[in-house]
């Protein structure tokens, strides 16, 4: 299960990505916004981050306008590791070394298609673990003070 959040400024691509989800046989959660209104992204990264957190989902994305805002907000929640990701390699590179666990997409930077392309390689690449394990366990324990 992948959650879904946006502010206004990525509520089109995140309807985009719903549909790509659909073709893909992703199975997800809107927990908002709903509209091109105005709307405040730390609420809806923050909702996505917990659920991740706790399980309720898998994977998360979360968008804005630059997609600054809700890599912020969403690393907030302990046990999230956001990645803001502007092309297919650093998507990659995100889940094999850093096993980023939630995706920022910034609607104004990325197109469409690279949106997409970011998605789809990001949810196909696997976590490394070795030594980028190591290297997690020491944010882990950082967070936990």
């Amino acid at each position: 299960m992948i959650v879904l959040a946006s502010d206004h400024r990525g509520y089109p691509l995140k309807e985009k990505l719903k549909g790509w989800l659909d073709e893909m046989g992703e199975r997800f959660e809107d927990v908002g916004c709903d509209s091109t209104e105005s709307a405040d992204y730390p609420d809806f990264a923050i909702e996505a981050g917990k659920r991740v957190a706790v399980g309720k989902a898998e994977k998360g994305i979360v968008i804005c306008g630059s997609g600054i805002g809700v890599s912020i907000s969403a690393n907030k929640v302990p046990g999230v590791r956001c990645a803001l990701v502007h092309d297919g390699f650093s998507a990659v590179a995100s889940r094999r070394h850093n096993n980023s666990n939630v995706l920022a997409l910034g609607a104004d930077i990325v197109g469409e298609s690279i949106a997409r392309d970011i998605v789809e390689k990001w949810l196909a690449a696997s976590f490394e673990g070795g030594r980028h394990q190591r290297r997690l366990d020491k944010i882990s324990e950082f967070e936990a003070k």
